[in-house]
């Protein structure tokens, strides 16, 4: 008899456990978006070796004799600025110069950086005439000495064929191939954690355009890089990103511009 009673209850003790982990798994919180309930694993996890930068840890003997670990410490922080408005009846680039409303914009906006006071490490213009014309007033607002840079791998063209694809813009595949190339590379240059060598945070500041920085900001949080033409951008607004010493990835804003005037708002 007491044996039968000891089996008994180990049946129940095992059925009810049985029905706690059903219970828990019941009651774990599912993503909302998804059926995908299989795993309790995210979609995409984050590759923190994004950059190819991660650190490995590796011991210095500097003068003293000393040993430190050469990681970074720093964080940089990326501020994208999409050039002002311009003429959009020119055939070729010169012909395409900021309106008087681009010119506004930028002005504005450089007003807006010099309010916020950071201390920019350098500017970096595409080497398109909206945006070099864009670039000289907001760096007008900026101390003199910061330093200013040109830079072809940032102007306009088309990243990757969007998705959903859309009617009214549908670059050949070549210009895909070609230019998506080229605003990579323009990703890769700029999108990194920093050097171990760099003790402060930087500010950066890019003078580009809209599909550029849409592309940026999707290979920056790592999402599908398909997707950039979901979103829209006012002419000369901030798109502000911060790069952590760890490699993670925050955006701080997108396509900011409430510091505008809302009569000189354009998308154009």
């Amino acid at each position: 008899m007491a044996f039968r009673r000891f089996a008994i209850t180990g049946i129940v003790g095992a059925g009810s456990l049985v029905m706690i982990k059903e219970y828990y798994e019941k009651s774990r919180v599912k993503a909302s978006w998804t059926t995908h309930h299989n795993t309790p694993e995210p979609s995409r996890k984050w590759d923190d070796n994004w950059d190819c930068r991660r650190p490995t840890p590796c011991k210095e003997v500097d003068s003293s004799g000393d040993k430190e670990v050469t990681v970074p410490t720093a964080t940089r922080h990326l501020i994208l600025i999409r050039h002002g408005q311009y003429n959009l009846k020119g055939k070729q680039d010169q012909d395409r110069y900021l309106t008087e409303l681009g010119k506004e914009q930028a002005n504005m906006t450089g007003k807006r950086l010099k309010e916020l006071n950071y201390p920019i490490t350098k500017i970096v213009y595409s080497t398109m005439t909206r945006a070099q014309e864009t670039g000289k007033i907001i760096s007008s607002h900026l101390p003199e000495d910061v330093p200013v840079e040109n830079c072809s791998l940032i102007e306009e063209g088309a990243p990757i064929p969007p998705e959903p694809p859309v009617g009214h813009w549908r670059p050949e595949a070549q210009q895909f191939f070609q230019e998506g190339a080229r605003i990579e590379a323009g990703f890769r240059k700029y999108f990194h954690r920093a050097d171990p060598n760099q003790k402060e945070a930087s500010y950066e500041v890019l003078v580009c355009h809209a599909n550029v920085i849409r592309y940026f900001v999707c290979r920056a949080l790592q999402l599908p890089p398909e997707a950039w033409l979901r979103m829209s951008l006012h002419n000369g607004s901030m798109t502000f990103i911060t790069i952590r010493p760890n490699g993670r990835v925050g955006v701080r804003a997108i396509g900011e511009c409430g510091y505008m005037d809302p009569a000189k708002l354009s998308t154009t």
